[in-house]
């Protein structure tokens, strides 16, 4: 059988969950990859309220749509990054400006979120770690000795205790492999493996459309991780597109201008060989949902989400169970 058809919610936060419940359904959606902002989840009730969590179940099964993630990548994002003036809307007012009670805070939210994923029902909670090293990406000044690996270790030391809440719940982490993060490619991720020694609560939330712009081969990806992949973003990019004046680190322009070399697309639209990632999901036997992140700045969202569901049943399928000449001979 297929695997089950989702979208993820973050970018419909505007527009209330009973109302995205709806739409989504009439969409022909299985389900949502509940995001943990607007009033789609709310981290505080759920991971203290299995009633809370039950009344949301409500809601999804009156539209026929189920679950099996939440995500949570505002807050995961404040855990390790650097933080500036960009990252506080996504904390209390209160700790506007106060670093060290930001980061403390989003330590516990992500503790929260493996709670409520438990009450929920879901055993996935898709995110963010943030990076304490991302300015370091292109390395001048040049890096001094041992600082990259300092950073890795600050994420572990970080993490590690995260995670082990996550593993008391039954719950694992999938990092979004992406710019920004700790990990962004194959060699990041197998770093930030290494330094959490393969805890097992940690695995790749797999979104190609962060690899292909960067040139990383995203087939590999999936082939080299084929135990770490605990879910699976659909969302489609192109590059090479752009007029030859902005490269592949953006220019500091806004996305949908045409100068840019890449740009996010929605499903079909853009470079990313889909069908390749089907057999490799096949080949390593992923059971999980496909989750549309639907993020194209040139399109309608309502006839980008309909129509990304729509090619989403159109190009999985089913893994054959037997060889195909195994009826020759009989």
């Amino acid at each position: 059988m297929a695997r089950k058809v989702t979208i993820v919610t973050g970018q419909w936060a505007d527009l209330p969950f009973t109302k995205v419940c709806e739409m989504m359904s009439e969409f022909g959606y299985d389900g949502l990859e509940i995001c943990t902002w607007g009033d789609h989840l709310d981290l505080d009730k759920a991971s203290k309220s299995k009633a809370y969590c039950d009344d949301k179940r409500a809601i999804l099964e009156s539209h026929g749509l189920g679950c099996w993630a939440i995500q949570n990548h505002l807050t995961g994002q404040l855990v390790c990054d650097n933080l500036d003036a960009r990252h506080y809307a996504w904390a209390p007012a209160k700790l506007r400006g106060d670093a060290k009670a930001t980061k403390k805070w989003a330590i516990e939210m992500q503790k929260k979120a493996a709670k409520a994923a438990k009450n929920l029902g879901v055993s996935i909670v898709t995110g963010f770690t943030g990076s304490p090293i991302w300015h370091l990406l292109y390395s001048f000044p040049p890096c001094l000795p041992g600082q990259i690996e300092n950073g890795y270790k600050e994420f572990a030391k970080t993490w590690r205790p995260i995670l082990d809440v996550y593993a008391d719940n039954g719950v694992k982490f999938a990092l979004e492999v992406h710019p920004t993060e700790i990990a962004f490619d194959i060699a990041s991720a197998e770093r930030a493996l290494d330094a959490l020694d393969g805890h097992p609560a940690f695995g790749f939330n797999f979104d190609p459309s962060h690899f292909g712009y960067q040139g990383v081969d995203y087939v590999k990806f999936v082939r080299t991780f084929k135990d770490r992949i605990f879910h699976v973003h659909m969302k489609d990019a192109w590059w090479g597109h752009g007029d030859g004046t902005v490269g592949v680190f953006g220019g500091h322009t806004e996305f949908a201008d045409p100068r840019r070399f890449w740009d996010f697309r929605s499903l079909g639209h853009g470079d990313i060989n889909f069908e390749e990632i089907i057999v490799a999901l096949n080949d390593i036997r992923y059971q999980g949902p496909l989750s549309v992140e639907w993020e194209d700045s040139r399109m309608d969202r309502c006839h980008g989400a309909q129509e990304a569901c729509e090619f989403v049943r159109g190009v999985d399928f089913t893994p054959s169970a037997i060889a195909f000449d195994a009826q020759f001979d009989k």
